[in-house]
């Protein structure tokens, strides 16, 4: 059996012309999608890029103070390392002076507590 007749329009088959437009709407539908798609980002991206920006300045503003504190740090563990070396001088002198009167006293006591003869 031989057909020569033209199948193009049986079924509601599409021409040629038809697929190509629905490709080219189906590619403009992608585009815009796309597009937005991108315009998203790039807001995403500049919304980072802000935030990137202020942590660093807050950082650097952080890593100041802890520069600063750090050395007053420092300066007072100078400070009272010396004052409480010199403090612990100072009750030592005391201590020794302390114990040489106290020695002094109970020689005198002695001397006063040993019977006449």
């Amino acid at each position: 059996m031989n057909v020569d007749m033209d199948t193009d329009d049986w079924l509601g088959c599409p021409t040629p012309l038809e697929m190509y437009q629905h490709q080219c709407s189906i590619l403009v539908d992608e585009l815009v999608e796309t597009e937005r798609m991108l315009r998203r980002a790039r807001a995403n991206i500049a919304g980072l890029v802000q935030m990137n920006d202020l942590l660093m300045t807050g950082k650097a503003e952080t890593e100041a103070k802890l520069a600063a504190a750090e050395e007053k740090i420092s300066t007072l563990e100078q400070q009272y390392s010396f004052a409480s070396v010199q403090s612990v001088k100072i009750i030592t002198g005391q201590r020794d002076h302390l114990l040489r009167e106290n020695q002094r006293l109970l020689l005198e006591l002695s001397v006063y507590k040993q019977p006449l003869a």
